[in-house]
């Protein structure tokens, strides 16, 4: 694998992270991070739509006039969201947690790292490297909601996944199943992440 490759692929998961560093897709990660299993859901979604998309467009780069090019790109990601959506409503075991996701699903046609890693990048390279790079970047962003959703979880409900694992005494925090918690959280992993590489402080 060459350097450029590599770097396309690691990033976004790391130094460009779509969410820590670009501040990106805020919305769905603080409304979303409630249990691990509507995170789960929704980061793969995302990788999915961001993957895919990326690839389509990137092979259709050269034949999209320049005028209609967005609207074409919202098509496309409409597209693949809407096959998203049916596949989960398809499958007993996704069906409830996607109606627990509810609206959020359908928002990933204007999630900002979607349609900002196709005008930035699958829009100007060849189709490989755009299904990696919308992957990686869909990776980055699951990342963070999987993190988010552990802590608030884990200290809103006592739970991972559903299944308890605090004793049964543990009184549940509400504060932390609240979107204020989940924002403080994504404070601290930015803190965490800037402090650890040099690169990301402000001169």
């Amino acid at each position: 694998m060459n350097a450029k490759l590599k770097e396309t692929i690691l990033n976004p998961i790391f130094k460009g992270n779509p969410i820590t560093v670009l501040v990106l897709g805020i919305c769905s990660s603080l409304a979303v991070t409630v249990t691990l299993k509507g995170a789960l859901v929704m980061a793969l979604s995302v990788i999915v739509v961001t993957g895919i998309s990326s690839l389509i467009l990137s092979l259709l780069r050269n034949t999209i006039p320049g005028r209609v090019r967005i609207i074409v790109q919202l098509v496309v990601v409409a597209m693949m969201v809407i096959l998203v959506d049916q596949i989960l409503k398809s499958f007993e075991a996704t069906y409830a947690i996607d109606k627990q996701l509810s609206v959020y699903i359908g928002l990933i046609i204007t999630n900002c790292i979607v349609m900002g890693r196709i005008e930035a990048f699958a829009l100007g390279n060849k189709p490989i490297p755009s299904l990696l790079d919308g992957l990686a970047n869909g990776v980055g962003y699951g990342m963070i909601l999987l993190i988010v959703a552990f802590f608030r979880e884990l200290l809103g409900s006592g739970t991972l996944f559903g299944l308890r694992v605090l004793p049964a005494g543990y009184i549940p925090n509400n504060l932390v199943i609240l979107p204020p918690f989940a924002l403080i959280l994504l404070g601290c992993i930015i803190w965490v992440q800037r402090a650890c590489d040099k690169d990301l402080q402000e001169k």
